[in-house]
């Protein structure tokens, strides 16, 4: 499945997938670490109608924010990849797509300020959030993503998010520093991606403005757009619908908030490591290497599939236990909405795996692009018929049948590559083993009242029963590790 260090045709080393996996993940786990972490705290501080005003302001902002990207963080990380090799070639797309997303980020930030301008209720916070705005202009990590430099990433950005959770501990005291809670999300935000603009010199040379020709990705970047902005439409809008139709209630909008954000988290895990494997298929295709681009698929498949349905399942059942302690009780109804949602760790993994190692990679962006159209339009009809009759729930319902809308047309346009088959090789021991330990997750929760000990106890004992389930059964992958691990521990690994 992974990969040891080489070097290429050119005597390039390339990175390890490896190390690049553990790093992308801590990269992916720090972006999300302040909303987690802090996530006990501020839920009773701002309460759920902060928490829901704080969700809401940051979908619309969201909306400016992939207009300003332009679909260029897709778009540049496959170009860098495809031109790693050449510091004159990468330096010169760098700056051409760069120019780009600065363009039209400064338009952006014009209307923008409309927007706070003609804005009541929440122009503070629309305030505060310009800053979010402005760090799309700022934001390289599609650059060292098709790099594989996860490392420099990582280093340079975890000394301000852990500042950010230290200054929000210190001044967010009570349901009036919601601005300042804000505030800090997105100053965090800009600082981070400023910070990484240090580690360019090392990778890109200076390039003369007259010899840059941005004109050349437009049409690329469209292409790449499109799809973005249909994605934000059961991603976003249906954080905005709810706070259309809920009314007063700004509640429905923390629940949500929270719901989708722990699957969020869980996702993290295989959402990395396809992030990671995108820029090496995309050098992969670039060179036409076919018969290792099916080789790294169906490691790929074997990956989220291992990860994918116990996390699925495991979230289903220790919702009811863990929301109350972690939360408070005011946030009942995220237990619901969270065993609602978990299906979506699996979905939009294997979705994420075939856009981002298959169709991207292969230059079949336009392709993809028909399909989320598809899946967001059929989102927002039923964001229309369901939010109004059954809120945030009606916005999970949603999301779960255009995401499975998506994955299904996305097996048929990357048939040539994963088939029905190699999903029943590499799932039935999976999903037998997963069933067995959501019985062991619920009985343990059953039997231990509402507590972080219980949480603990249900997510350990349940990894153990999963993986020892697939022992017996004689997992192909389980083993093989099990067998390395023995080997290392042994001293014979070399």
């Amino acid at each position: 499945m992974f990969a040891r260090k080489k070097r290429n045709e050119t005597g390039v080393e390339t990175p390890s997938i490896r190390e690049n996996y553990t790093y992308n993940l801590i990269y992916q786990v720090l972006t999300l670490l302040t909303p987690f972490v802090t996530t006990p705290y501020i839920a009773r501080v701002l309460g759920s109608e902060g928490v829901g005003i704080q969700s809401y302001t940051a979908s619309v902002v969201q909306y400016f924010s992939i207009l300003a990207a332009l679909g260029t963080a897709s778009y540049g990380q496959r170009e860098i990849a495809r031109h790693r090799d050449s510091r004159e070639e990468r330096s010169q797309v760098f700056w051409e797509i760069e120019l780009l997303c600065a363009s039209t980020t400064a338009l952006c930030l014009v209307v923008w300020m409309g927007v706070i301008a003609f804005s009541r209720e929440y122009a503070p916070y629309y305030g505060a959030l310009t800053m979010t705005l402005a760090a799309v202009a700022f934001d390289v990590s599609w650059f060292f993503g098709g790099m594989e430099q996860y490392r420099l990433i990582v280093i340079r950005n975890t000394a301000i998010k852990l500042a950010g959770i230290a200054l929000m501990f210190l001044f967010v005291k009570d349901s009036g520093d919601l601005l300042l809670y804000i505030a800090l999300l997105a100053a965090t935000g800009l600082l981070g991606n400023i910070s990484m603009w240090g580690y360019l010199r090392k990778f890109v040379s200076p390039v003369s403005l007259s010899k840059l020709r941005v004109r050349r990705h437009l049409k690329e970047v469209l292409v790449y757009f499109i799809p973005t902005i249909a994605t934000s439409v059961y991603t976003i809008l249906d954080k905005t619908m709810i706070g259309w139709f809920s009314g007063s209630s700004k509640s429905q909008n923390g629940y949500y908030e929270y719901a989708t954000g722990f699957v969020n988290m869980a996702k993290i895990l295989i959402i990395s490591f396809n992030a990671v494997m995108s820029a090496r298929m995309s050098y992969l295709f670039a060179r036409d290497k076919g018969e290792e681009i099916r080789e790294r698929i169906g490691g790929s498949v074997d990956f989220v599939l291992l990860l994918g349905l116990p996390i699925t399942f495991g979230l289903a059942g220790i919702a009811d236990k863990f929301v109350p302690w972690f939360l408070g009780d005011q946030y009942g109804p995220v237990a619901w909405l969270l065993k609602l949602c978990s299906p979506l760790v699996l979905i939009v993994g294997f979705s994420d795996c075939m856009g981002s190692q298959i169709l991207t990679p292969s230059g079949q962006r336009a392709r993809s692009a028909k399909v989320i159209v598809a899946g967001a339009c059929v989102n927002a009809c039923l964001n229309l018929v369901l939010i109004p009759h059954f809120q945030a729930a009606g916005a999970a319902a949603a999301s779960i049948l255009a995401e499975t809308l998506i994955t299904g047309l996305y097996f048929r346009l990357c048939r040539g590559y994963i088939r029905p088959a190699m999903l029943v090789r590499y799932g039935w021991k999976r999903l037998a083993a997963a069933v067995v330990m959501l019985g062991a997750v619920l009985a343990l929760g059953n039997g231990m009242g509402a507590g972080p000990l219980t949480t603990f106890t249900q997510i350990g004992a349940g990894g153990l029963v999963y993986f020892a389930v697939l022992l017996l059964l004689r997992d192909g992958t389980v083993l093989g590790q099990l067998r390395m691990a023995v080997i290392k521990f042994m001293g014979y690994g070399g």
